[in-house]
């Protein structure tokens, strides 16, 4: 279910009917030209010695329990510990101290195990959860110690600024005027109906402006080895305000404090990804998608990528498993009635001619490595996720914009385009008010629009409301920006602002 561009779907048919990663097949008369094929990406071994804990995602041959109880009995068996099972999508969290483990794991499951992959490049770092029999024995957990790293997607050096006056902010808040939410206020502010889910680092749970609208009884920590935990304070931000910035973005609340979301009226549960060293890793992901289906959120906004690879590329098996693990997840939620928004990223890169990555893995030693353009941003180029680019005002002053300079691009990719540089929002510190830049600041504009349309149009499936969210943004002239990176494409779909500017009045009529 793919609801990009037709480009990008053929190219995507072309390579699983040929099982290559090609750049395209020209056919004509009775025969088939390849042309030249994308090279193949670096391989980055994700090293699992023997005594030392790691994280695997087990991607089973089809979504039913039976196959799923087979590779669970292969995980056990291949000395592994069984800590998440998905059967919903075919998906197991393991954990395991045994070198061979990705090996023997193959051979016991056979057919019933499509994949599987490691998750990371360092230890586990949360150790396995307790109640879990664990063959090595306590103590093995390997705690990485250092200070918090946020591999999320704002902007390096956009640290928060807070506010110096509890009065009202709504006129500072020229990010609304600019995507119109101030004017779809005046026909709804949003309906209690809707819950977006944060998947993020926690929501401040007694922050004046977002008390009232966060759903509790939906709110969910993912970041234990992937399982979901729901204790009372779980999902409460420990070393991050960052999704506390998010969700004041999709819905802070209108009532005389501070500012106001984009829907104020709905409600966001939080869903708490990221760690306390800052990483999103791949079981997180899973859980947090598949939480959002299964508890009838109608949203979800997704500020990161998923680390610790800032692409994923198909051709490397822990890197496949990992990605298709995630995608099975956002397809399985999507399936449910959710609808995705996520940040296209602020490496000013152009993610549709990939070529290098210099980043990755995060966690650990980071390679140099050739890559592709079969290697995904996740979640946000999945298929049915919202891509959003950054936008910044200028001139400054006005409510013109133009690309973010950090923000990433990409012709078929970028659906559409939001603010995201210098946005007041919410912050930890004293319950207070701040700023920060990145494509993490311009997706959940685009989760509030899409809640905001939700309330109105209760019964629009999310292939419906990204259809329209596209129809609806406001074409933006394809310039040069301030890094002097090309524009690509039309005035109605280039390679900045996707289909355009997103539209929230447009979203509520």
């Amino acid at each position: 279910m793919s609801l990009r561009s037709s480009r990008r779907l053929r190219a995507a048919a072309l390579s699983v009917a040929t099982g290559l990663t090609v750049a395209g097949l020209a056919v004509a008369g009775g025969g088939a030209t390849a042309a030249p094929a994308d090279p193949v990406s670096t391989p980055v071994p994700l090293s699992t010695p023997d005594g030392v804990v790691s994280a695997y995602l087990l991607n089973a041959a089809k979504a039913n329990p039976g196959q799923t109880r087979l590779v669970e009995r292969a995980v056990r068996a291949a000395g592994g510990v069984v800590v998440q099972t998905w059967p919903q999508i075919g998906v197991v969290v393991a954990h395991s101290d045994r070198a061979a483990f990705r090996d023997d794991v193959r051979r016991l499951a056979g057919h019933a195990l499509e994949s599987v992959g490691a998750t990371r490049s360092v230890p586990v770092t949360e150790g396995t959860p307790d109640g879990l029999p664990a063959p090595w024995g306590p103590g093995k957990g390997q705690v990485r110690k250092g200070a918090a790293v946020d591999r999320s997607e704002d902007s390096t050096g956009a640290e928060a600024t807070l506010a110096t006056t509890p009065d009202p902010r709504e006129s500072e808040q020229w990010d609304l005027a600019m995507i119109k939410a101030d004017r779809a206020h005046e026909i709804t502010d949003g309906s209690r109906d809707v819950v977006v889910g944060v998947l993020d680092s926690g929501i401040d749970p007694d922050h004046p402006d977002l008390v009232a609208n966060i759903d509790v009884e939906d709110s969910v920590n993912c970041t234990d080895a992937g399982r979901p935990d729901t204790s009372p304070t779980g999902w409460a931000p420990t070393t991050s305000d960052h999704g506390t910035h998010v969700a004041g973005t999709i819905g802070a609340a209108r009532n005389g404090t501070g500012i106001v979301g984009v829907a104020p009226g709905v409600r966001m549960a939080s869903v708490k990804v990221v760690n306390d060293d800052g990483f999103i890793y791949p079981e997180y992901a899973v859980c947090g998608f598949v939480w959002a289906g299964q508890h009838g959120m109608d949203v979800t906004n997704n500020s990161y990528y998923v680390d610790p690879f800032q692409f994923y590329c198909e051709d490397q098996p822990d890197q496949y498993a990992a990605k298709e693990a995630v995608r099975r997840a956002v397809e399985w939620s999507t399936d449910q009635g959710v609808v995705h928004a996520a940040a296209a990223g602020n490496s000013s890169y152009d993610l549709a001619n990939k070529t290098t990555d210099a980043t990755s893995p995060d966690d650990g030693t980071t390679v140099e490595r050739t890559i592709n353009n079969a290697c995904q941003d996740i979640p946000t180029e999945l298929d049915g996720v919202v891509t959003v680019s950054s936008l910044e005002r200028f001139p400054a002053g006005t409510l013109e914009n133009r690309l973010s300079g950090f923000s990433n691009r990409g012709l078929g990719v970028i659906d559409v385009a939001a603010p995201g540089s210098r946005i007041l929002s919410t912050v930890v510190k004293d319950n207070g008010y701040g700023l920060k830049s990145g494509t993490s600041m311009a997706s959940p504009h685009v989760a509030g629009v899409l809640a905001l349309m939700k309330s109105v149009h209760p019964d629009w499936t999310p292939a419906q409301m990204v259809a329209k969210l596209r129809a609806q943004a406001d074409d933006h002239a394809c310039v040069v920006a301030t890094a002097g990176a090309p524009c690509v494409g039309t005035d109605a779909e280039n390679s900045y602002y996707g289909d355009g500017v997103v539209d929230a009045l447009d979203a509520v009529q």
